[in-house]
């Protein structure tokens, strides 16, 4: 009966269930055999089959089933289709390729992105598929540009694991795109070869990056950086203090090209060329207006996703506008949640890892929200508000409920809150939308003709006021609320409940409010780990009441950043050390750590005298070991670890090998097996 009552209003379950399938298998501590790929796609189509002689209310509940497993599968099918070589050692020489890509880290360093890679004394089916490497900070860049063979010395290593078990898993991330070594370099860029763009990709991409230049060149200043992301996606020029200010106020979703940016383009050529096709009686007369702005809207967004680079995020914000636009084209409501379920299906059919993305994750949460909120706004019995302040009404209701939906992703995933979020966002995003992007659009049409300086100055002004509304509430008091990281149930609690409040029809969806609250009580009670060890062994930090303590200040600063960050610390790392001349040593139920430099390991000739468990970046002898020690080769092996507290107490201790278990992109991780003694508590190696 519950199903029954759902007909007609089961589609927008689709991609729940294919996510569901997904989500388990990133789940997995081990990947599934080559022949379970096969068999789950077989159960699929028998699950499909039984639902079509199944009675009317089990037929739905087979269907899902069947997604799940096809969910899964594809998944599964995905991994494997990205297989490329990864570099499994550590390598200084020199670096031959192309550049694909040029970017700017998190710590404001130049990066570029090579294929076609050449490196020294390495065979070529263990040359991986790309590599990205961080320049000098004194290092020109300006005469670097895509599709430039170049050559330079580096440093280069695969990628990274977790900073702490259960953490981020940067290697999986770079699985998916490919990316084999990660690196720097203190040497100058030599160019082999002038830029060859051999392709549509390489073409385009060049073109970016001298449309890029163009619009800094017209547009001085921060405020030209800003305007070159918003239109090529291109944050090359963007430095680090108006990052921050962007971040800090909850104004960086503007400088990606997502469904906003894609949003506000289609929808101003959409209305434009609507009201131009209507100003012309005989036009209007021959012509269906709407279909023929929807069908030039399409275009621009087309060209807006060939223009930016084509990322995951506009990828996704490009299949939603070309959704939304489709049911124009059909006569279908555009702004529905089955409109908003096609997006996420054909996206997760073609990306499946775009569920475990933050931007996926934060796109959907807020556009299914809005529409929920605007169709419940639609049928509810409200008294009209007056003309002039529908907009100013829609603005606010819209940045409150897209907030709110986005709120707990965006805690969680970047552990802080942008506390003055709605009124930066109601300053900055009408600007964005009347006059950025109109000018924009305007200058695109005018720069073939050279009459474009105009358009971009208003471009620049209205850069130049998101920036400053930035600025203004980056510098409020309290502006960013650091979060505590929460338990991994967390956030499939949270998404699962709201998407019952969205898609159940009926007084059964408030149902769904009760998992939400679970989880919240859940992330209220985190418990962070008692000691964390860096995978290097340079670096341990300590929780006291005070908050974390950290045996060095410099060194392994990633690490240190996210530790303090998942612990919902604001300070930074140089705060929270406290360094020894002899070690770094701390006592915390009944287990006396030590944490040694590598000299300091040489100097002791015993390094276990009055300790349970000694961390050394440093090598330790293999046999005769009084104590648990964490030295280089069983860190190689274990990759971070943590320190609990189990129920009666006592510490157990947890490794990120065995945390991210056996899976394509881990690669021996999960496989260690930890000597010496084993730790008070539950036991090592957990």
């Amino acid at each position: 009966m519950l199903i029954a009552a759902q007909r007609g209003h089961l589609f927008p379950w689709v991609p729940v269930m294919l996510g569901c399938g997904i989500g388990g298998y990133f789940a997995l501590p081990a990947e599934p055999a080559d022949w379970m790929r096969p068999a789950a796609w077989g159960a699929a189509a028998l699950l499909v089959l039984g639902a079509r002689r199944a009675a009317e209310s089990l037929a739905p509940l087979l269907l899902g089933l069947s997604l799940v497993l096809a969910g899964g599968a594809l998944a599964a099918w995905r991994s494997h289709q990205v297989a490329a070589p990864v570099l499994s050692f550590r390598y200084y020489g020199p670096v031959e390729g192309r550049i694909l890509k040029i970017d700017r880290s998190l710590s404001d360093r130049i990066r570029i992105t090579l294929d076609r890679v050449m490196l020294a004394d390495t065979a070529p089916a263990r040359l991986p598929a790309t590599v990205r490497v961080s320049l000098s900070a004194d290092m020109p860049h300006t005469s670097l540009e895509p599709g430039k063979t170049v050559i330079l010395t580096a440093h280069l290593s695969p990628p990274m694991g977790p900073a702490e078990p259960g953490g981020f898993d940067f290697r999986r991330l770079a699985w998916f795109e490919r990316l084999g070594a990660v690196g720097y370099s203190r040497t100058p860029v030599l160019a082999l070869e002038p830029a060859i763009r051999d392709g549509p990709a390489m073409r385009i991409a060049g073109f970016r990056a001298q449309l890029s230049q163009a619009i800094r060149t017209g547009i001085p200043g921060q405020a030209g950086a800003f305007a070159a992301a918003v239109v090529t996606g291109d944050r090359l020029g963007l430095d680090r203090a108006t990052m921050d200010a962007m971040r800090a106020s909850n104004l960086a979703h503007l400088l990606a090209i997502s469904g906003l940016h894609m949003g506000l383009l289609t929808g101003f050529v959409f209305l434009v060329l609507r009201r131009a096709i209507a100003a012309v009686p005989r036009l209007a007369l021959r012509i269906d207006g709407r279909k023929a702005a929807a069908i030039v809207a399409l275009a621009a967004a087309t060209a807006y996703l060939a223009l930016s680079g084509g990322s995951i995020a506009t990828r996704r914000a490009y299949v939603m506008a070309a959704v939304m636009l489709g049911a124009v084209l059909l006569d279908r409501r555009a702004l529905t949640l089955r409109a908003v379920a096609v997006a996420a299906i054909l996206i997760l059919a073609a990306r499946p890892e775009s569920l475990l993305n933050v931007g996926f994750q934060m796109s959907f949460a807020a556009t299914s929200a809005l529409v929920w909120a605007f169709c419940c706004l639609r049928d509810a019995p409200l008294p009209r508000a007056p003309r002039l302040l529908r907009p100013v009404l829609a603005l606010a209701l819209s940045s409150a409920v897209a907030g709110a939906a986005t709120a707990p992703i965006g805690a969680a995933q970047f552990n802080q809150i942008a506390q003055w979020g709605v009124p930066a966002n109601l300053m900055a995003v009408p600007v964005m939308g009347l006059l950025v992007v109109p000018a924009a659009v305007l200058a695109a049409c005018l720069a073939p003709f050279g009459l474009a300086g105009p358009a971009l100055w208003a471009m620049g002004a209205g850069c130049s006021w998101i920036l400053a509304v930035a600025a203004r509430v980056a510098a409020l008091e309290g502006a960013v609320r650091p979060v505590v990281a929460p338990a991994p149930a967390v956030l499939p609690l949270i998404a699962g409940g709201a998407l019952v409040v969205i898609l159940w029809q009926g007084r059964g969806r408030w149902a769904g409010l009760l998992p939400v609250v679970a989880a919240l009580w859940l992330w209220a009670g985190t418990q962070r780990p008692a000691v964390l060890i860096s995978a290097s062994g340079g670096l341990v930090g300590v929780l006291e009441p005070g908050g974390r303590v950290l045996n060095k200040s410099g060194g392994d600063g990633y690490a240190a950043r996210a530790w303090l960050e998942n612990d919902g610390d604001g300070r930074l790392p140089e705060a929270a050390a406290r360094p020894g001349p002899a070690g770094f040593e701390a006592e915390l139920a009944g287990l006396r750590l030590r944490q040694l430099s590598a000299a300091q390991l040489r100097r002791r000739a015993d390094p276990c005298a009055g300790a349970d468990l000694v961390v050394t970046p440093g090598e330790a002898a293999a046999e005769g070991e009084a104590c648990l020690v964490l030295d280089r080769n069983r860190l190689a092996e274990t990759g971070s670890v943590a320190l609990r507290n189990g129920p009666g107490g006592d510490l157990y201790l947890v490794t990120a090998a065995k945390r991210a278990g056996q899976r394509p992109w881990t690669g021996r991780a999960g496989r260690e097996a930890l000597r010496g003694p084993r730790l008070p508590g539950p036991g090592a190696g957990s």
